[in-house]
């Protein structure tokens, strides 16, 4: 078991729930610097900004607003204003690969299914209407079920919809045969403090069901957006679809902004398709600290600069 799985991020996740200190981080230099290497900023046009220049470099992007687990209706619906936006802009340049990706919790999923639905469903329709791709985010445990109660009635009147599978949860293994017929699948390894009979606890173990879901969901004609930046992982994809006919017209590789810049560019010079996902918005916290516990350099990256500012 790696020291990120078994000690540092579990501390970090928990550690970074205290009140105090997010307001430590959220007010220094040194957390504001560390989450600009992660976030593209504040606002869609910074987003915008960053996903013209790696165009350059042959790679597309998914934009995520930053926030999660509104508490009304009415921050919903100023949230879904937010998404609709994003697809509007995407389709307002025509030399941009832009797909949308929302999170359950940021439209209401806390309210109720059908509060988070009622709100999810134009930007749905939007998304179809204008050739846009929605991606729906998958959060903790606790919510995957209503998550894929959601994606069920997406994909049945909108099929440019798609969902996020983690392969650290053990129930990902069941999950993937009950998706809709064909639909887009984010697979990512999960980055959500969880309790420990519900997940794989070593980094081979999440490794290897990442594989064995690839492999299903690839068995079973599901376009895959491959969300790692393990190469171990990526050269096991290369090397599968690589021997298949057209088996890139329907596999991605999928990264962050900010993590391994060089192997987004070395991928895409190769002709591989990569697409960045670029989060902006305040809300950057929560997104922080998780990108904090996946890698110690992450964690270094962050006490170098609090060194320097002090």
């Amino acid at each position: 078991m790696g020291l990120s799985t078994s000690v540092l991020r579990p501390a970090i996740l928990g550690f970074a729930h205290h009140r105090w200190v997010e307001g430590l981080v959220t007010r220094t230099r040194a957390g504001r610097a560390v989450a600009s290497r992660f976030v593209a900023g504040e606002t869609l046009a910074e987003a915008m900004a960053v996903t013209r220049d790696i165009s350059g470099d042959g790679i597309t992007a998914m934009w995520s607003v930053l926030g999660e687990n509104v508490e009304s209706a009415e921050e919903a619906l100023h949230v879904r204003e937010a998404y609709l936006a994003e697809i509007a802009a995407a389709r307002s340049d025509p030399a941009l690969d832009v797909v949308v990706s929302v999170k359950p919790t940021h439209l209401g999923l806390d309210l109720s299914v059908d509060a988070c639905w009622s709100i999810l469903e134009p930007i749905l329709a939007e998304g179809e209407r204008t050739g846009s791709w929605v991606m729906i985010d998958m959060e903790s445990h606790a919510y995957v079920d209503r998550t894929l109660e959601i994606l069920r009635l997406a994909h049945d009147r909108w099929p440019r919809s798609g969902v996020a599978i983690q392969s650290y949860l053990r129930r990902s293994a069941d999950d993937v045969f009950a998706l809709p017929e064909g639909c887009r699948v984010r697979l990512v390894k999960g980055a959500y403090l969880e309790p420990k009979d519900l997940v794989f606890r070593s980094k081979r173990e999440v490794d290897e069901n990442f594989r064995r879901l690839f492999s299903t969901l690839l068995s079973r004609d599901h376009p895959i957006d491959v969300a790692t930046h393990d190469p171990s992982l990526i050269e096991g994809v290369r090397a599968r679809v690589d021997a298949m006919e057209d088996g890139w017209s329907r596999v991605e590789f999928q990264m962050l902004y900010g993590v391994r810049p060089d192997l987004q560019r070395s991928l895409a010079t190769q002709g591989y398709p990569v697409r960045v996902s670029i989060p902006y918005g305040t809300e950057w916290y929560p997104y922080l600290t998780r990108r904090l516990a996946e890698r110690p350099a992450n964690l270094w990256f962050f006490l170098s600069n609090l060194m320097r500012t002090r």
